[in-house]
């Protein structure tokens, strides 16, 4: 243990600690923008830096990556480190474009935070030259603002560490740095994978979603239009935040709520669609299995991972299931059953969905995704983008009364539910493969082996006369380091499911904005993941091949799971990408 003092106060910490870790624990936040933990430690913002005082001397050193040491003798708010870090904010917005009255963080930016917390009041101290650049609109999910940038590459250490995808770096030099793609091609044209974890890794307004709100709010004030949302398992217990609700707190009667005085005709839960999932990725995972087909298979519910495979792994494209993702069925859905059990022409119907994920706006456009000839999904929005919606139509969000999704698409069951969570594809999948292969009702549903948010789990199993060995693993970083060993025939597995997100969906690039204070410190991913399990621990419908509308689906639309229909409306084919994005 290292002895210290943090503002005249004795403390003690394991060596290695840092500063910003030491002072944490006395309840003392150090503020940051560059650092993101075991991510970003860089110490090159400079905001974090604290004063140490030696024989009465006082020193500044960044307190993100100075290691504590026995005397330590530390101020985190002297008159020094007020002056340095106001200085240095007065720095960061001398080449800053300051339009934070229409910037989409503007309320929830991590600079303009710290600005107003310092009295940064001379925006313009230090004038001079500025950089000016285009906006990068080349992406279908999201948009580049380097005028706002201020160089903390957190969304370049995300993008490399995080995801293995590593298509943006610094370009340039000194004054002339700035963040982008190789020879600054726009981020369209390079094999980004649209996951968005870049955007909530950025502080600032730099980097945001495409947003597609005007399309619904279009959609809506429309009369020749049959409106119908979908929303991801995941929402319900992130959309909270967005008005200042603690993390984790379920909020899905408010949203649905929400939703209805919107103006959506249809609320439905993509829960049910999740269901359907397991129903067709089960019984293609057993016909591989008594048949021979391409093992291990592989989940296909994130369209970043898919992405990334089409990408980085085409050898591995027979691999993936069949099977479209749970928003992609939904849609389908909506415009063959749902269309036709209510006589409207799919043409008029609008299929809009709410993900935490900003490569569902890729996913929209991808070919084969058109069960009815029109797309399955019109539109997809974020977590934020539904939050900016209902902040726009002046309902107070948190005093709303709860509501039901309508029927007959809004009957979810809890392992619908928990795809929402890394490992939770496996975990529903195995509730109906153990059930259907041994014929025998499970005694306990939770699979806890496939459960946390451990980058890689595994996990073996004996299903009545078969040994099935699983993998279940959530980041890029993650899945490239699991498939070389698959690749390399170092592991045998018969089921993988990947999610492109560290941690799964509930911490999607489209999820609400959480400043850099609270991801060093709080487990965001666990919280969130812990309301779906505790939501699914309550419910008595936990089994997806016991949701009555699935069983309706069959009997009287689908016929069975894998049959001729359902691989027509519920399954689709992948391609093999060059690095340039290009089929």
């Amino acid at each position: 243990m290292i002895n210290l003092k943090i503002n005249g106060t004795p403390v003690s910490v394991p060596a290695g600690t840092t500063i910003l870790e030491a002072a944490r624990q006395m309840n003392i936040d150090i503020p940051t923008l560059c650092f993101l933990k075991e991510i970003n430690a860089i110490g090159a913002c400079r905001i974090c830096v604290v004063e140490n005082r030696v024989n009465g001397v006082g020193r500044l050193v960044a307190a993100c990556v100075f290691p504590v040491a026995e005397g330590m003798d530390i101020y985190t708010h002297s008159p020094m480190v007020l002056k340095a870090r106001k200085q240095t904010l007065e720095l960061i917005l001398s080449n800053h474009e300051k339009k934070c009255l229409s910037c989409v963080r503007s309320g929830d930016c991590e600079l303009q935070r710290l600005c107003n917390e310092y009295k940064v009041e001379k925006e313009d101290k230090f004038d001079g030259d500025v950089n000016f650049y285009e906006e990068d609109a080349s992406a279908v999910h999201m948009v580049r603002n380097n005028n706002k940038c201020i160089l903390c590459r957190r969304c370049v250490a995300v993008c490399e560490k995080n995801q293995a995808v590593s298509v943006i770096g610094a370009n340039e030099r000194g004054f002339a740095t700035h963040i982008g793609s190789a020879f600054d091609d726009g981020l369209g044209l390079t094999s980004c994978v649209a996951c968005g974890q870049c955007i909530v890794a950025c502080p600032t307004g730099a980097l945001a979603e495409r947003d597609d709100t005007d399309k619904v709010w279009e959609a809506l004030a429309d009369p020749t239009k049959h409106v119908v949302v979908q929303v991801a398992p995941s929402i319900r217990v992130t959309l909270g935040e967005a008005f200042d609700m603690p993390i984790g707190t379920n909020v899905e009667g408010k949203m649905v709520t929400a939703l209805k005085k919107l103006g959506f005709d249809k609320v439905f839960d993509t829960d049910l669609s999740a269901d359907l999932t397991i129903m067709e990725e089960a019984n293609e995972l057993i016909d591989r299995v008594q048949k021979g087909g391409a093992l291990p298979m592989i989940t296909s519910c994130s369209p970043g991972w898919i992405k990334f495979c089409e990408h980085n792994f085409p050898d591995m494209i027979p691999h993936l299931s069949s099977c479209k993702s749970p928003q992609q069925m939904f849609g389908a859905l909506v415009k063959t059953y749902y269309a036709e059990k209510n006589n409207i022409d799919p043409k008029d119907i609008v299929s809009v969905s709410v993900m935490p994920c900003t490569a569902k706006k890729f996913e929209v456009g991808r070919e084969n995704q058109n069960a009815a000839g029109v797309p399955d999904v019109d539109i997809s929005i974020t977590t934020r983008e539904l939050a900016r919606m209902i902040k726009r139509a002046g309902l107070f969000f948190t005093k709303l009364e709860d509501s039901e999704f309508d029927n007959p698409l809004g009957i979810g069951s809890g392992a619908g539910l928990i795809f929402g969570a890394t490992g939770g594809v496996m975990e529903a999948a195995l509730r109906t493969a153990v059930e259907t292969l041994t014929g025998e009702e499970l005694g306990k549903l939770e699979f806890t082996d496939v459960r946390g948010t451990a980058g890689i789990k595994e996990a073996s199993y004996k299903v009545g006369d078969l040994d099935i060995k699983v993998a279940v693993c959530s980041g890029l970083a993650n899945a490239k380091e699991l498939l070389k060993k698959v690749q390399a025939g170092e592991a045998d597995y018969t089921f993988i499911e990947i999610m492109g997100c560290p941690g799964g969906c509930v911490n999607g690039g489209g999820q609400p904005f959480q400043p850099a204070s609270v991801r060093n410190f709080e487990d965001l991913r666990a919280m969130r993941a812990k309301a779906l399990y505790d939501t699914d621990a309550a419910m008595t419908l936990r089994k997806s091949h016991e949701n009555p509308m699935i069983k309706e689906l069959y009997d009287t639309y689908l016929e069975r799971p894998g049959s001729h229909k359902a691989h027509e409306l519920l399954h689709t084919t992948y391609v093999a990408r060059n690095r340039f994005g290009e089929q």
